[in-house]
């Protein structure tokens, strides 16, 4: 189970990484219409969503600790962030659809909580391949400085 952690974190990695590029090809789309950002919609409606509920069960079932898999939740807190935030920036436009500086600024801060997810997740990786493939017990770790024998 800790291999599949792994392998659905790398998974989770990439569709992050992958809509920060949707949202690019949206953002680039001319003319531009409602459907620029659609795969960057289903992308981080769907896609993100599952891979993140399937690294928190393969968290559980690789039995990680439970800080672990506490970590591996915070991603799909995020994604509710997202989401709103989504929906607060397209909601916040005067009357004839122009964005507003409030709506522009969560935008700016649909865009930062995405960067923090990104991290997040990379942690996650980090940590499952850790817990998937540890440090042999009698390993001794040996600091070299600089200008020192070896």
């Amino acid at each position: 189970m800790r291999k599949f952690f792994v392998i659905v974190s790398i998974l989770l990695l990439v569709a992050f990484a992958l809509q920060f590029v949707l949202a690019a090809v949206g953002a680039f789309t001319k003319p531009a219409d409602d459907d620029s950002f659609a795969m960057h919609s289903v992308n981080g409606t769907v896609v993100i969503p599952v891979l993140t509920l399937l690294t928190i069960l393969f968290a559980a079932l690789a039995r990680a600790p439970g800080r672990l898999i506490g970590l591996t939740i915070l991603p799909l807190g995020l994604v509710v962030v997202q989401a709103l935030t989504a929906m607060l920036a397209n909601g916040s436009t005067d009357a004839s659809g122009v964005s507003s500086p409030l709506g522009l600024t969560i935008a700016g801060l649909h865009a930062v909580n995405g960067i923090i997810a990104v991290h997040v997740v990379v942690g996650i990786l980090r940590a499952a391949r850790e817990l998937a493939n540890p440090a042999p017990a009698n390993a001794i770790g040996v600091t070299v400085r600089e200008g020192q024998p070896v």
